[in-house]
């Protein structure tokens, strides 16, 4: 359960473990982990796969997605979710550059632990995928990146995302995807499609496994895992939802306590202490060192008198 303790590491590279899962077919949901805790609430939950989204993670820093973070903070977050032994597919925005900067990218996210990566074809400054007026990259200066990308890794599995289908039409979206998995992509990430027809069709003119998109009020409608492994999808990610739920808890906790003084209002809403030791492996990581001493959990909350 910890990361502390050897013999619950894996054994094969994190790119190795994400292809494995893919291989046993049907589709792979992916759901978005903001942070360590959500990841390992995901994995409780039994997922086997985790998500790190460029707008949840700038979104948790107090920032828009706009392509103004860093190599080295989001192998901050990678960092956090991998611990738990989950594979990682980390949102790589549009590379943070050019060929080399890709390079550079692919290494620091397998050091920091993730198994796969997306990158997109948008030009910076970039915008969600699911907005207006994006900038798209020329599609060979796109291939370059995924060319680079394919030559920097060790084991990471690449996805291309192209944001073409809202300005250039499905033909242009297929024309990029088929260029992107010739430079070296090993799948393919459709953005923004807005009908079940969109991705019937984007699946049966690309040959290749695919990704889709499942994120709140955006323009795609809501299908579940099922219905995009119909359509002829192998992923699923629902990038900023544990963020969104977490961020809606948290302003109500903070008006209560502005309303009412306090938070006792509130306490049938949260985590417990025994809740959160357990999810994060308390009681493991202090039986690794025999000079701390056991936590007694409290049984009840004090009362005034």
């Amino acid at each position: 359960m910890t990361y502390l303790v050897a013999d619950d590491l894996p054994h094969l590279p994190a790119g190795e473990r994400f292809r494995a899962l893919l291989a046993r077919g049907g589709i792979l949901g992916i759901p978005g982990t903001h942070n360590g805790q959500a990841a390992l609430q995901a994995k409780a939950a039994g997922f086997e796969a985790a998500y790190l989204s460029g707008a949840a993670m700038t979104a948790s820093m107090g920032l828009p997605d706009l392509g103004i973070i860093t190599v080295d903070e989001v192998g901050f977050f990678i960092r956090q979710v991998a611990r738990t032994g989950l594979p990682v597919l980390v949102d790589g925005d549009t590379g943070y550059g050019e060929a080399l900067n890709v390079m550079h990218m692919v290494r620091s996210f397998e050091d920091a632990g993730a198994a796969a990566v997306h990158i997109e074809d948008q030009l910076l400054p970039k915008k969600c995928g699911h907005l207006n007026d994006k900038k798209l990259a020329d599609a060979r200066d796109m291939a370059a990146k995924v060319a680079a990308a394919r030559k920097a890794r060790r084991h990471l599995y690449l996805i291309a995302r192209t944001d073409a289908a809202a300005s250039e039409g499905m033909d242009g979206a297929v024309a990029r995807a088929r260029m992107y998995l010739e430079a070296g992509a090993d799948a393919i990430f459709p953005e923004a499609l807005n009908t079940a027809e969109m991705f019937r069709e984007f699946a049966r003119r690309v040959d290749a496994p695919l990704l889709a998109n499942m994120t709140e009020f955006g323009r795609t409608p809501f299908f579940t895992a099922a219905e995009f492994a119909e359509m002829g999808y192998r992923m699923v990610i629902w990038p900023v939802s544990s963020l969104r739920v977490a961020n809606k808890a948290q302003e109500d906790l903070y008006a209560a306590i502005r309303r009412d003084g306090g938070t006792h209002g509130m306490v049938d809403r949260m985590q417990t202490r025994a809740e959160l030791y357990a999810t994060i492996a308390y009681a493991q990581y202090e039986a690794l060192d025999a000079s701390i001493v056991t936590t007694v959990i409290p049984t009840a909350m004090p009362q005034p008198a």
